[in-house]
C-alpha cells in the first residue's frame, strides 16, 4: 500500500489542505507547531478510524485533542492510497452526530465495506495495534508495546504449524483458556454451593439431634411417672385410703350439743305441753331436727377444703396433679414426635452422604476440564517449538538490518522470550541497558522494520515522526540508505533540516511538503 494523496477537510488546525505523495522518501518539514503531529494522526484516524473516549477520558483523547480548531462540527477528511495497482478512496466524517466511513475503488467505481474486513485486507491484515508498533512511530515512542510479543507468537503458532496466518491458534489457545477458566469457575462454585448445603444440612441434623435427645429425657420422664402412680395406686387400694381422707374430716357428723339441744327441745316440749298436744309437738320438734340434720349432711358436702387439706394439696409434687390419662397422652404425642425426628434425622444423613458421591454434572466437567487442559499444553508445548524456529528467522533478519545501520559495529541482534533484547559485538554479549540511548532507539527501528516484514503480508508506508533525534550523523546516513533501499514508501516528519541535508550528500531523490 502507499499513500498518494491526504485530502483534509477540517482536522485539528488543518481546513481544506491538500497533501500530495510520492514513492521513497517523502519529507514532511516544518518547524514546532506547524501541525506535523497533526497529521500523523489525520493518518492514522484515516486508517483505523478514532473513537471518543467517556467520562474524563474524553477530555485527553485523540478525538478531543484534533477537533476542528474552527467548526468542529465538521470534523472529516479523505486518504487516497494505492493497493494491488488500483487506486482506492476513504471517506470519513469524525464528527460524532454525522459519523461515517465508505470505502471506493476508483478504477472501477465499485464500493467497498470497511466493517466488513475490505481495507484490512487492502492494508494486507493490518490491524492499528500493528501499525502502532511496526510501521508508525511517533515523536519520542520507538519502543515497542508488549502486544507486539504476543503478535510474534501468534504468528509463531500460525504459520509454522499451518502455512496460514488467518488461522488464528493463539487465539484459539485463548479461548481454550477461557473456557477452562469458566469451567474452573463452575467447578469452585458447585464445590462452594456443596459446601454451604453441607454445612446447612449438618446444622440442621446437630439441632434434630438435640431434639431427639430432649423427646428422649422427656420419653424416660413420663414411663417413670407412670410407673410411680401405678404403684402408688396399688399401695392405697390395700391400705383402704390415701393420705387425704386420714387427713380430712368426716362432711356428714352432727355437733353433739346440737343433738343434745335437740333432745332437749322434745323431752320439754312432752312435758310442758298438755295432752295430747304435746306429742304432736314433740313429733313437728323430731321432723324439724330431722330435716335440720339432713340439710347440714348437704351443706357439708359444699363446705371448703380444710386446712390439713389445703396444705397436703401444698406440698403434693405437681406430677401427682396431673391426671393419669393426660400424662398417657402426653407419652403417646412425645413417642410419635421422636419417631418423626428419628425419620428426619436419618433422612438427613442420607442427603449427607449423598453430598460425598461426585455427581454426574462434576464428572463431566472435571473430563471437560481435563481435555481442555490437555489441548493448552499440547499447543504452549507446540507454540514454544515454533518459536523457536521463529526467533531464528527473526534474530537472523534484525541482524542484518542492525549490522547495516550501525556499520557493522554490532554484528548480530539476539531477540529472546518477551522481546529481550541483546547485542552482539566482537563476540561479547552487550545488554541493551549499557548502550547508549542512540543505540537503542536504533534496536527499536530495527525491531519494527523487521516486525513489519514478518507480521504483515502487504508493505505498508513506513511513517516517521521525529525519529532519528539521538542518531549522529553516520548513522543516520546509514538508516536513511537502508530505508531508500528497502522500503518503497517513507514518510519522515521532521522540524530539522538535517534530514534532507543527508539525503541530498548521499545523492538519494526525495519529495518534500513544507507544513
Amino acid at each position: 500500500m502507499k499513500i498518494r494523496e491526504l485530502i483534509i477537510k477540517n482536522f485539528g488546525k488543518f481546513s481544506n489542505q491538500d497533501i500530495l505523495l510520492d514513492d521513497g522518501i517523502n519529507i514532511l518539514y516544518g518547524e514546532n507547531e506547524s501541525g506535523k503531529s497533526t497529521l500523523h494522526a489525520f493518518i492514522r484516524g484515516m486508517l483505523f478510524g478514532m473513537e471518543r473516549g467517556r467520562g474524563r477520558a474524553s477530555l485527553n483523547d485523540t478525538y478531543s485533542t484534533y477537533e476542528p480548531w474552527e467548526n468542529p462540527n465538521y470534523y472529516s477528511g479523505v486518504l487516497r492510497f494505492e493497493s494491488g495497482g488500483k487506486m482506492f478512496r476513504i471517506d470519513r466524517n469524525f464528527d460524532k452526530y454525522s459519523k461515517k466511513a465508505e470505502l471506493y475503488c476508483e478504477d472501477d467505481g465499485e464500493q467497498l465495506s470497511i466493517e466488513d474486513g475490505d481495507l484490512q485486507m487492502l492494508l494486507g491484515e493490518l490491524s492499528a495495534a500493528s501499525y502502532d508498533n511496526t510501521i508508525s512511530v511517533g515523536q519520542m515512542k520507538v519502543e515497542t508495546g508488549q502486544s507486539l510479543a504476543a503478535e510474534f507468537k501468534n504468528y509463531a503458532t500460525n504459520y509454522y504449524a499451518t502455512g496460514n496466518t488467518e488461522i488464528d491458534l493463539e487465539g484459539t489457545l485463548q479461548n481454550l483458556k477461557e473456557k477452562k477458566k469458566a469451567l474452573d469457575k463452575e467447578a469452585k462454585d458447585a464445590l462452594v454451593r456443596k459446601q454451604q448445603k453441607r454445612e446447612l444440612i449438618e446444622q440442621e441434623a446437630s439441632y434434630v439431634w438435640r431434639d431427639i435427645h430432649r423427646l428422649e429425657e422427656e420419653q424416660d420422664s413420663i414411663t417413670e411417672e407412670l410407673l410411680h402412680r401405678e404403684e402408688k395406686e396399688k399401695q392405697e387400694e390395700a391400705s383402704g385410703k390415701g393420705v387425704i381422707d386420714e387427713l380430712r374430716p368426716s362432711k356428714w357428723r352432727i355437733h353433739p350439743v346440737e343433738i343434745g339441744l335437740f333432745i332437749i327441745f322434745i323431752i320439754l316440749a312432752v312435758i310442758l305441753i298438755a295432752k295430747p298436744w304435746n306429742y304432736l309437738v314433740a313429733i313437728v320438734i323430731f321432723l324439724a331436727c330431722g330435716l335440720y340434720v339432713w340439710n347440714r349432711m348437704k351443706e357439708g358436702k359444699k363446705k371448703e377444703k380444710t386446712p390439713p387439706e389445703i396444705i397436703l394439696e401444698e406440698i403434693t409434687p405437681e406430677e401427682e396433679k396431673i391426671p393419669i390419662e393426660r400424662l398417657v397422652w402426653e407419652k403417646n404425642r412425645v413417642e410419635e414426635e421422636l419417631q418423626e425426628k428419628q425419620i428426619q434425622y436419618g433422612n438427613l444423613k442420607d442427603q449427607l452422604m449423598d453430598l460425598d458421591e461426585v455427581s454426574e454434572d462434576s464428572q463431566w466437567i472435571d473430563r471437560r476440564r481435563a481435555a481442555i487442559q490437555m489441548a493448552i499444553d499440547r499447543l504452549n508445548e507446540l507454540s514454544g517449538e515454533l518459536q523457536v524456529q521463529l526467533k531464528e528467522e527473526l534474530n537472523r533478519k534484525i541482524s542484518e538490518i542492525i549490522c547495516q545501520i550501525t556499520g557493522g559495529k554490532y554484528t548480530r541482534l539476539l531477540v529472546e522470550e518477551d522481546l529481550h533484547m541483546s547485542l552482539l559485538s566482537e563476540g561479547k554479549r552487550i545488554p541493551m541497558e549499557q548502550v547508549s540511548r542512540g543505540t537503542i532507539e536504533q534496536i527499536y527501528f530495527s525491531l519494527r522494520m523487521t516486525a513489519s516484514k514478518v507480521l504483515q503480508e502487504e508493505e505498508n508506508p513506513v511513517i516517521l515522526d521525529d525519529t532519528f533525534a539521538y542518531y549522529d550523523d553516520e548513522r543516520l546516513k546509514r538508516t536513511l540508505a537502508w530505508l531508500a533501499k528497502n522500503k518503497k514508501q517513507v514518510l519522515i516528519f521532521t522540524c530539522q533540516k538535517r534530514e534532507i541535508q543527508l539525503l541530498e550528500e548521499l545523492g538519494l531523490d526525495y519529495h518534500k511538503v513544507c507544513l
